[in-house]
Order: structure tokens, then sequence, then C-alpha cells
């Protein structure tokens, strides 16, 4: 079969991206490490995200723009994409999944700056795989206590008030800590606090956070008080988790950079 014209254009342009590609070292993503990351984020396996995940500010990610905003723009809403059935097929509910992609590629679409396009590379990459670890977690619990850990992470950043939870939940509220504590084996304002700590643990690795900035993000009442509770479950100021974090990358323990491991 004979190529037509607009095939032949094609078959040009093909030739020459390669051509260019290999004369500036300008390559895809390796199928392989693709694919894992993507598994990495759909088993809620934020160590192995961590170690694997390639900034999106990449000058060598393929070229699908001339413009260079829209290119990265461009990869993220294919990340996205991917991420989002990842998490489908891992079990994620497919109206929450797609949702949940709604919302970032229309924040994608307002970015104006690299920098943006980064932030919100990290954000959608840790708020999908926090998802995910936490539907791993859930599994066998009853569907009021998983209400209950969805509302909680839905309001991580502000004061969760139990008792606008159990009206939330149409529960009541001694009731609701009681079957949280029989189900999961922890209070439910430890758990609360567990989460709020966990989250200000992987704000710290980003490296973009003060004390102040992740107190009020977290919804806690002072610095000084998040302060207090994050030493009493780390052992550690966020100050001195922040230093010993940096000295285990300089020491080349990247893999072990942005998780902290509070319930062994």
């Amino acid at each position: 079969m004979l190529k037509d014209k607009s095939m032949l254009k094609i078959d040009e342009k093909l030739n020459k991206n390669l051509l260019f590609q290999r004369e500036y070292s300008v390559y895809h993503l390796e199928y392989e490490k693709e694919m894992a990351f993507y598994k990495a984020v759909q088993n809620g396996d934020f160590d192995l995200v961590k170690k694997i995940m390639l900034p999106l500010k990449d000058s060598k990610l393929g070229k699908l723009s001339q413009n260079k905003i829209k290119n990265l723009k461009y990869h993220l809403i294919i990340s996205i994409a991917f991420i989002t059935r990842f998490c489908i097929e891992g079990g994620m509910n497919p109206e929450t999944a797609y949702t949940l992609s709604d919302i970032f590629i229309q924040q994608a679409d307002v970015c104006s700056t690299e920098e943006e396009i980064s932030v919100l590379h990290q954000e959608i990459i840790y708020d999908f795989t926090f998802r995910m670890k936490e539907m791993t977690e859930n599994y066998g619990l009853s569907a009021k206590i998983v209400k209950a850990i969805d509302y909680i992470y839905d309001n991580l950043q502000t004061k969760i008030s139990l008792d606008k939870m159990a009206l939330f939940l149409n529960i009541n509220k001694n009731y609701l800590c009681e079957l949280f504590k029989k189900e999961t084996g922890i209070t439910i304002n430890n758990y609360i606090i567990r989460k709020k700590i966990e989250m200000a643990c992987k704000l710290i690795s980003f490296g973009e956070y003060e004390v102040k900035d992740m107190s009020d993000i977290l919804g806690f009442s002072s610095s000084s008080y998040f302060i207090k509770v994050f030493k009493s479950v780390v052992g550690m100021t966020p100050n001195q988790y922040k230093i010993k974090q940096m000295r285990n990358v300089i020491n080349g323990f990247s893999s072990q950079f942005w998780i902290c491991i509070l319930f062994p």
C-alpha cells in the first residue's frame, strides 16, 4: 500500500524528531520505569514513588508543544490520565478518580509558570498515592468507619470537630468513637493526630514549608502546639526532623527521604 502525502509528511517529521532527540539526548521515559512509577502510586508506596519520581520540569521531556509551559501542561495531563486509570485498576472508586482528575486538570489549566506546574505535579502524585495507601489500610472496615476516615482525610487542613463528623455521618458521637477504636485499634483523636503528623512529615520532605506554614495548613491552633504534638509523635521537633532528612540525603539514603514511619 502506497503512503499518501500526509503520511509521508508524518514520516519526515518523525525522522527529524528522532534525529534531534539523538543529537541532544532528549528521550521519552523508559517504559519499564514509567510503569513502575504508576504501579507504585497504585500500591500507595510512598517510598518507591519518591525514589523513582522524576520532576516534571525536566528539560528532557518529549516535545508535545513548542511552547514550554504548554508542553509541561500536556505532559502533566497525560500523567494525570495514567495515574487515574492505574488507581481505578487498583480499586479506587471510578467516580472519585475521574472527579479528582477533572479537578487537577482544571488546576493545571490555570498554571502559568514551571514552578506552579511542578508543585501541582507533586501534589497530584501525593494525593493519589495517599488515597491508595488509605484504601489499602481501610480494607475490611465497616462502611461507617471508612466514611469517617474519608472525612478525616478530606478535613486534615482544618480543626476537625467530632460533633460535626458525627452529624455528617448521621451517627451518635460516643458510638462513633467506640466503633472507631474497636475496628482500628486506636482512638479517633489519636488517628487524626497521626494523619496530620504524617502529612507534616511529607510537607517537610518537599522542603518548601516553614513550621508556621505547616501549623496553619494542618489546622493547629498555634505553632507551639504543633511542635509539641509533632515531637510527642515523632520524638523530635519538625526542624530536627528536617535536618535528619537532609543528612540522610547527603549520606546517600534518598530512598528514605520523605517517609515518616510513625507506627511500625
